[in-house]
């Protein structure tokens, strides 16, 4: 089993204090001469006797740049730390973006010509469903490699794929029994954004409230992507009077939601709302006093009081700016670059056949969210953590989970 420990913090550079990581199986000192690249590229990568090429595929721009943008800056981060520890086997990590614009044909064909023309040992990227599908049959047909991100509905697994942030079963599921539980709740009112992630999220959800808690779902609305006008669906709530709120708006479309919701008169005082879509990157557009007492069912907060998170925080602030803030999915985003490290060097190559098989049971113990591991299925062990967001952005959380075995083909739920 091939295990990242962080053993102590040293300061790398004045941009940041690079966490020094060690492998029970390796040693950082590792030189490009002892893994000639005749031996560690035989499939025709970007990998030269100094330098190996990775993708960072999300968007910069569009409804979805509000979210996506600290995936960006997460990978970036963890490239640079990686770098100046030596980078992987004796090789620095040279990075090529580009921008999926929000538009998920324009995802595709900048997976294609990253895989194609550029010839990436990686990529780390995608935020939504919709854009992870249109990528997925590009990566699997050029046999690349993607690192996604994003919590997402599960129902999914390949080979070409390592997902590094939850799927049902560990989000939708876990969240719903939790609220259930602590409020008590019987009627649920679902509301999403009209794309794959939303719809599906909200289909397993039904079950789960009506087949297991035998409770009621009251209402269930998807608006366009991008769009700003929730005055019918929040009347509707009016009418319905849900115990919970169960909400996946993304993008843009949050702040224009939250913000309706208060003008409204819909806070935490007199409505529960439990969200699956809003981390502290959203928060930062929409406002905290715009959400305050709702929560989110996530694995990850700025807020979690740890070593690992401690550090990250620091050196992500000290990359990013004083006023940047860190989110689930970022934090997932962190994960990729470290997850690929553990993996081409467990294999010895960066060949993808021999990553891919060398990734099960990989440990990282210095993840912000203190522990993953790579299961089997290319899902994440993780926890569910429940926040209850405060006016200034953060969130405390007031909940956490054991650690939850991934389980994307949940049984009755298909």
């Amino acid at each position: 089993m091939y295990i990242f420990n962080r053993n102590k913090l040293s300061k790398i550079s004045s941009v940041f204090i690079g966490i020094t990581m060690a492998a029970s199986v390796m040693v950082n000192s590792v030189m490009a001469a002892d893994y000639p690249t005749a031996k560690v590229n035989t499939t025709k990568l970007n990998v030269t006797d100094t330098t190996v090429k990775v993708g960072i595929l999300h968007s910069a721009t569009g409804t979805m740049a509000i979210s996506e943008t600290g995936s960006i800056q997460a990978e970036k981060l963890a490239i640079a730390q990686i770098n100046a520890m030596g980078g992987i086997l004796g090789r620095k990590i040279e990075v090529i973006q580009e921008d999926g614009a929000s538009d998920w044909p324009t995802f595709a064909e900048k997976a294609r010509k990253l895989l194609v023309k550029d010839r990436v040992a990686a990529i780390m990227g995608c935020w939504t469903s919709a854009s992870r599908k249109a990528v997925l049959p590009v990566v699997e047909k050029e046999n690349g490699l993607l690192y996604y991100p994003t919590f997402y509905e599960g129902l999914e697994q390949s080979k070409n794929v390592i997902y590094t942030g939850q799927e049902a079963t560990q989000q939708i599921l876990a969240g719903i029994d939790w609220i259930a539980k602590e409020k008590g709740a019987k009627t649920f009112y679902l509301i999403g954004s009209d794309y794959i992630w939303p719809r599906t999220s909200m289909k397993i959800a039904r079950k789960h409230i009506e087949n297991v808690l035998k409770g009621k779902v009251v209402g269930e609305e998807y608006v366009a992507l991008g769009d700003t006008q929730f005055g019918s669906v929040i009347n509707k709530i009016r009418l319905k009077k849900p115990d919970v709120i169960y909400a996946a708006v993304v993008g843009g479309s949050n702040v224009a939601w939250f913000k309706q919701l208060k003008a409204a008169g819909i806070n935490s005082k007199t409505q529960t709302m439990l969200t699956i879509s809003v981390t502290e990157d959203e928060v930062l557009g929409i406002g905290g006093e715009n959400l305050e007492g709702f929560y989110s069912a996530m694995k990850y907060f700025q807020s979690l009081d740890n070593a690992n998170n401690k550090a990250f925080i620091a050196e992500f602030k000290k990359m990013w700016g004083p006023k940047s803030v860190v989110g689930d999915v970022t934090q997932a985003a962190y994960l990729g670059p470290w997850l690929w490290k553990a993996a081409v060097e467990k294999a010895g190559s960066f060949d993808v056949d021999k990553v891919v098989a060398a990734s099960p049971g990989i440990e990282f113990k210095a993840a912000p969210e203190r522990y993953v591991k790579i299961h089997n299925n290319h899902h994440l062990w993780s926890k569910l953590r429940v926040g209850k967001w405060r006016s200034d952005g953060q969130a405390d959380v007031v909940y956490e989970s054991a650690l939850i075995e991934p389980n994307p083909f949940p049984k009755g739920y298909q």
